[in-house]
């Protein structure tokens, strides 16, 4: 009898212990999972600023010259004066 409950409560132990480590290792999975959804949301929004970026970056050059060479004339005309 007290072999039969020994071992009962053994393998009781086990499987708790078992079960303890399978609840850890989902959490751990879990935590990963969500660690990477954050680096994929991160990425993808640096990605989308990059874009917008270089889309104003595209733009700004047109104007930028014509500014450039307003301030040219505007430099020559004071140095004139």
């Amino acid at each position: 009898m007290r072999n039969l409950d020994s071992r009962k409560k053994e393998r009781k132990k086990e499987r708790k212990k078992e079960r303890k480590k399978e609840r850890k290792k989902e959490r751990k999975k879990e935590e990963e999972e969500e660690e990477e959804e954050e680096e994929e949301e991160e990425e993808e929004e640096e990605e989308e600023e990059e874009e917008e970026e270089e889309e104003e970056s595209r733009k700004e050059p047109k104007r930028g010259k014509a500014e450039r060479k307003r301030e040219k004339g505007r430099s020559k005309v004071s140095l004139t004066t």
